[in-house]
């Protein structure tokens, strides 16, 4: 069971969201680091937390403000429109 919604959680993050406002205010996030560029991509930073979230958490409302950080970042790197 958690690997469905682990799995709908990613998918998710990359078909741009839902279409439902957020449910609960964003969780304090540590600052990313500025010189450190990702072998993985500009946005793995922002993949990793949240899919850290979304492993750990029942409930996914409370991992909305790292999927928004991970929207943004898509968006800021061109990857995606923003919803």
């Amino acid at each position: 069971a958690v690997g469905h919604v682990v799995g709908s959680a990613i998918t998710g993050a990359f078909s741009g969201g839902s279409s439902e406002p957020a449910k609960a205010a964003a969780p304090a996030q540590e600052p990313r680091p500025v010189m450190q560029q990702s072998p993985y991509g500009p946005c793995h930073y922002e993949m990793k937390q949240f899919l850290e979230c979304a492993t750990n958490q029942r409930d996914l409302t409370l991992c909305e403000g790292f999927n928004e950080a991970l929207k943004q970042c898509k968006y800021n790197n061109g990857e995606c429109a923003l919803s």
